[in-house]
């Protein structure tokens, strides 16, 4: 008997069923859940190494590759070939045609599992809605966790330095990688807005999901991310709009409500974050060194690229070509200490774009290969959003509303550190979305008794349901 009856039928599937079934996404799981372990206070290098989820994303690989061989992979649309396999082509040509092959060789396969690999097992190995609430109810995990520990930090004035006060919420990510909890944060707030808001989930589990997202808005805000925030509202407010104006009215009280009492009532860093907030509006009238750094770098990619459009400088040729093409106005690095560590000085690798630094790197090849590919996924997704069953609504809700964080982050950050391993996770469930194969059109059924999932990732943690 398949998952789908049993959960619709008076029995109550067994945990060895359920293994049976579902074990080829407990490296999925993994690959999420993992990064709750602790980076090694100290080592700004962290970021540059292969870590404990990047380790099982390459076994979500693995066994997605066994699975395809034995038949038991979900079927990929026409679409889904070019979409996913097309920027292969372009990595391969940046890492050809760079000045140091060899030195681009590490890059290459960073990309490659990032956009390609990891997405692509996603789409295969995720059979049915129920099994992807499962993936999402793991970021609703992580982000609680590491949010918890955000709020400690500046509680006990034990995080990362942030004008001069250990204040800023890192969670385990260490001060090395300051956007590291607050990117995992705004995933988790993002799934629990979309879970929150969708019509076909049961209501305990809508409940639990939007007291869930009310719970992450602190940490969010303690992480003093300006792009984080801004990322954050652009897709809690597309999903509030997909989801219907009247839910979308009911949430933002209840937001607005919860950021009055919060920042207003209890003051929780209210001095910082007016600070913080009021510097978004100052970019361009009088902007702090930080953001002075990352328009000098903008112009420093765009140089290279210009040097040379069609291909640019080569996978991880940036940083190497950086002094070549900056101003004078670069400062030498960012200054990182707190959360158990010493002062360090961290060089500026790369131009916190990530369309710029694919366009620096890869030329005008590589970016139409992966962000044709990402536009491609945004419209086909937007399309099944309105036209999709309402079975299935909370995973359009949720698929639309991580990829559009992601694509409106790149505006002001790329890939690096150990949370870089969920931008592939994303955009594979973004594909699996926007790229429905024949098998979904008659899992409609099973969709809808799979409610669960997401369920099982809230109550993971102790009182995410309320009680």
């Amino acid at each position: 008997m398949s998952v789908a009856v049993s959960l619709g039928g008076s029995r109550p599937p067994d945990a060895a069923g359920l293994l049976r079934r579902h074990w080829p996404l407990l490296p999925l799981a993994a690959t999420v859940l993992l990064l709750l372990a602790p980076i090694a206070a100290g080592d700004a290098s962290t970021s540059g190494k292969v870590g404990p989820a990047d380790a099982a994303s390459l076994v979500l690989v693995f066994v997605c590759v066994v699975q395809a061989l034995r038949g038991r992979v979900r079927e990929l649309s026409p679409l889904g070939v070019p979409v996913l396999g097309v920027p292969a082509v372009g990595l391969a040509v940046a890492t050809v045609t760079a000045g140091d092959p060899y030195a681009a060789l590490p890059g290459f396969v960073r990309y490659l599992q990032v956009f390609v690999l990891v997405p692509a097992a996603i789409v295969l190995l995720v059979r049915d809605a129920g099994e992807f609430r499962l993936a999402a109810g793991c970021f609703v995990v992580l982000a609680l966790v590491q949010g918890a520990v955000g709020v400690v930090q500046y509680a006990t004035h034990t995080g990362a330095s942030y004008q001069g006060e250990d204040v800023r919420a890192v969670g385990t990510f260490g001060p090395g990688d300051v956007m590291g909890m607050a990117t995992v944060v705004a995933y988790g707030l993002v799934v629990a807005t979309a879970a929150a808001l969708a019509p076909g989930l049961p209501r305990r589990v809508r409940q639990s999901a939007g007291a869930a997202a009310l719970v992450l808005v602190v940490p969010l805000v303690l992480s003093f991310s300006r792009g984080a925030w801004i990322a954050t509202a652009g897709a809690a407010v597309l999903v509030m709009l997909l989801a219907g104006i009247r839910r979308a009215l009911k949430v933002l009280l209840a937001l607005a409500a919860a950021g009055v009492v919060l920042v207003g009532g209890l003051g929780v860093g209210s001095e910082m974050v007016a600070e913080r907030l009021t510097s978004i509006t100052q970019v361009s009238s009088a902007p702090d060194q930080s953001v002075t750094d990352r328009y000098t770098m903008w112009a420093a990619a765009e140089s290279m690229w210009r040097e040379r459009p069609a291909v640019g400088v080569g996978l991880k040729g940036f940083p190497a070509n950086r002094d070549g093409h900056s101003s004078l106005g670069l400062s030498s690095g960012s200054d990182t200490a707190g959360a158990g560590q010493a002062y360090i000085r961290q060089p500026l690798l790369s131009p916190h774009n990530m369309y710029l630094l694919v366009l620096s790197e890869q030329g005008l090849i590589g970016l139409t290969a992966l962000a044709g590919g990402w536009a491609a996924l945004l419209v086909a997704g937007l399309r099944r959003c309105a036209t999709g069953g309402s079975g299935l609504q909370d995973c359009g809700l949720i698929a639309i509303g991580l990829f559009v964080w992601q694509l409106t982050d790149f505006l002001y950050a790329d890939i690096g550190g150990p949370s870089t391993v969920l931008t592939g996770v994303i955009i594979g469930l973004a594909a699996w979305w926007a790229l429905p194969s024949r098998q979904d059109a008659t899992g409609l059924a099973a969709a809808a008794d799979g409610r669960t999932g997401l369920a099982a990732g809230l109550r993971a943690v102790p009182g995410a349901d309320g009680r």
